[in-house]
């Protein structure tokens, strides 16, 4: 089980959502922010980490919103949501193909990770 976590960042009524690498596994699909817990982190500092690397951003890690576990064919992960914000900086595109903000109600126009689809159905009921 590969330990995964992510950011759910609000600014107003949307949130951040980035799309994958055309070159990555799920090439193209949308996520949240995050990634890969490594050896010796919390999931709070792999989230910082992270969000350092692919948006040049410094994040406050909040609570958690949702964890979720799901079964790809070729990894399993166990993904927790962190609610957060923005310390410092404005998020560039230096990993993923886009950024995009939107709202709850916008999710459907959206292809995103299997793996985010039971996180997305508890946002669309805040839209």
């Amino acid at each position: 089980m590969t330990e995964v976590v992510a950011a759910l960042i609000w600014e107003g009524d949307r949130f951040l959502i980035c799309q994958r690498p055309p070159h990555k596994a799920r090439g193209l699909l949308w996520e949240f922010v995050g990634g890969k817990v490594e050896p010796g982190e919390t999931r709070e500092q792999a989230l910082a980490r992270e969000c350092r690397e692919e948006l040049d951003i410094d994040l406050a890690v909040g609570d958690v919103f949702m964890e979720v576990t799901h079964a790809y064919p070729d990894i399993t992960v166990h993904l927790t949501l962190f609610h957060a914000s923005i310390a410092a900086g404005t998020p560039k595109r230096l990993e993923h193909a886009a950024l995009a903000w939107i709202t709850p109600a916008e999710i459907p126009q959206y292809d995103f990770c299997p793996a985010d689809e039971e996180i997305l159905e508890r946002l669309k009921g805040r839209g």
